[in-house]
């Protein structure tokens, strides 16, 4: 075997407490540089950098060898921790150094095609290509580290709690449950193909039926739909089930680890139990289910106030079942110009919109895009309704419901960030419930489970499915934070009767029933005991608690925005052989 200095110690870890101890580290050299009689190299492994420094009292040998280190030799010492001189304030080392004894090279690097440092601003392509080197940077190291004690500390709370770790499939039956499946051919059973789980759903249900009363997975999940920054084809699901509970019991249990989470993680205490707001009340005041809640700006309706209107944008709204509505951004009409507002305008075409009126609040009098259709006295109703001052913004949208609360949702998030508003260090959390039950497909306009089909509804609500299911509410309940929905999970039908009546209100027929569902509704023959559950998106929780911007940022290999796998070239071209096997022809 090689020669190798055994490590005493990470090079992140040295303080001045370890003055005069002999250590032996081990790791990448960052930086060199020499000063005749002096080298200095940075040595990094994942917990840091210290400096190692080679003076002209060691020997020859080692002295030449410390002359040939360039960034990224991968490199052994041993040596003594000294005070230093000059201190680096910038680094937890800076108080000491390695004066070198002995030094053994493993291994010598070419340049790199990308800088190991947190700052290189190098294309996102790049840094995937070569991931490996991108994650030594001390960053991404301590991500992937933050990321372990979450899932740990996960383990942990469920545990002491009573849950017990179980492993679901992989390999499944295809179900509809909202976005495309990956599917994977059988070779031993020609024509048929398994699908990769968008979430343990229905065995975790099955876990339930067989009495195993609290599960927990920190699961894999896949799900072919398209990127973006909190979003990939693969994820992890901190996956959980309880027995005999209601939405009370799922959320208290959620909250105690959430506040574990926060405090052990980042020593932040945050006050349970979080507030809770009903879906109807979310869309109205924030426009949207996953409410920001750090800023105002909440929406206001201006239906009445503008009623009887001659203007053509708003009367037709009105006219046709929808909405006019607005929201005020306070004390920034003098932060946008024409130009900024015809940039959002064209922003919220994106969410539907055909276009937005604005009105400023001036000293003595109001301006806006609508001038000519209202005087200022119906201008100042208006006003009245935001409470508006002297120097604010009003933005208005009037259309159909859902691109006015899709358009001002959007608007008042964005211009929040435009305005510095979003602090990564303030965490809002709360619970949305009372979601609808169903929501219509805007291809078919038929009626579609909004979680999955095995919510259970408010038991108030099941006399509607027969009559009105677009009213139905369902016992579901998502947990928010900073406008970003991290989990979410339901209170699940367990009586097949209940389970029946909610198939026929989407409209499945018996067949189409047994063919998607039979195993879990022939499991509820047997007993099944009333259950629900949640689950978190583990990517994006440890992305908030890092204040990252994108998952990518929290995951070792993540892909790139074509699904693509950079640093082996997922998904490839496979051998003739291989889909000859599978019984697969390519068009």
């Amino acid at each position: 075997m090689a020669e190798l200095l055994k490590r005493t110690h990470y090079c992140g870890d040295l303080r001045i407490a370890n003055v005069d101890e002999e250590v032996v580290l081990n790791g990448w050299v960052a930086k060199q540089r020499s000063l005749g009689g002096l080298i200095f190299a940075d040595l990094r492994d994942k917990t840091g950098i210290v400096q190692i420094t080679f003076d002209d009292t060691i020997s020859e040998k080692v002295f030449k060898r410390a002359e040939s280190l360039r960034s990224e030799y991968v490199i052994g010492v041993r040596g003594i921790v000294k005070e230093r001189s000059s201190k680096n304030p910038n680094i937890p080392t800076g108080e000491i150094e390695v004066f070198a004894k002995e030094l053994l090279i493993y291994n010598e690097s070419e340049t790199p095609p990308i800088y190991i440092k947190d700052d290189d601003n190098v294309d996102d392509n790049l840094r995937l290509k070569y991931r490996y080197l991108d994650l030594r940077k001390l960053k991404m190291q301590e991500n992937i580290r933050f990321r372990h004690k979450l899932a740990k500390l996960t383990r942990d709370y469920f545990d002491e709690n009573g849950f017990t770790e179980i492993e679901t499939p992989i390999l499944i039956k295809s179900t509809p449950e909202g976005a495309r499946d990956y599917l994977v051919p059988s070779r031993v059973n020609e024509g048929r193909f398994y699908a990769l789980p968008q979430s343990p759903q229905l065995f975790k249900q099955l876990l339930m039926v067989s009495g195993c009363d609290r599960y927990i997975q920190i699961a894999k999940c896949f799900r072919d739909e398209d990127l973006r920054a909190d979003r990939q084809p693969e994820f992890t699901q901190i996956d959980m089930e309880m027995s005999f509970v209601d939405q009370d019991d799922v959320i208290a249990m959620q909250e105690g680890f959430l506040k574990r989470v926060f405090k052990e993680l980042l020593d932040v205490e945050i006050a349970v139990p979080f507030p809770r707001i009903p879906f109807d009340e979310a869309m109205e005041r924030y426009g949207s289910d996953k409410p920001d809640t750090r800023f105002g700006f909440e929406l206001k309706s201006l239906n009445d106030v503008v009623a009887g209107t001659e203007f053509k944008v708003f009367a037709d709204a009105l006219a046709a079942g929808g909405d006019v509505r607005g929201i005020c951004i306070d004390n920034a009409s003098d932060k946008f110009s024409r130009k900024d507002i015809d940039k959002l305008t064209e922003q919220a075409k994106h969410y539907g919109a055909k276009g937005l009126v604005w009105l400023r609040v001036e000293e003595n009098e109001y301006k806006s895009s609508v001038n000519k259709f209202f005087t200022q006295e119906q201008l100042a109703e208006i006003a009245k309704v935001f409470d508006a001052k002297v120097n604010d913004l009003i933005l208005i949208a009037a259309d159909r419901a859902k691109v006015v609360f899709d358009t001002l949702g959007f608007l008042r998030r964005h211009i929040a960030g435009i305005l510095g508003l979003l602090d990564d260090k303030q965490f809002n959390l709360l619970w949305v419930t009372d979601f609808p039950m169903f929501e219509k497909d805007d291809e078919t306009g038929e009626l579609k489970a909004m979680h999955h089909p095995f919510t259970h509804p408010r038991t108030e609500d099941i006399p509607l499915l027969d009559t009105a299911p677009e009213k139905v509410k369902a016992i579901a309940y998502d947990i928010v934070m900073n406008g970003v929905e991290v989990g979410g999970g339901s209170i699940r039908i367990h009586e097949k009767d209940l389970q029946a009546k909610m198939f026929k209100a989407l409209r499945l027929t018996e067949e189409e029933c047994q063919e998607k569902f039979g195993f879990l509704l022939e499991a509820f023959k047997y007993g099944a005991p009333p259950h629900g559950g949640l689950a978190y998106g583990l990517d994006r929780l440890v992305m908030l608690l890092l204040g990252e911007h994108s998952i990518r940022e929290v995951i070792a290999f993540p892909k790139n925005q074509n699904a693509q796998c950079m640093v082996c070239e997922a998904p490839g071209v496979v051998e003739e052989e291989q889909l000859t096997e599978l019984g697969i022809n390519l068009r």
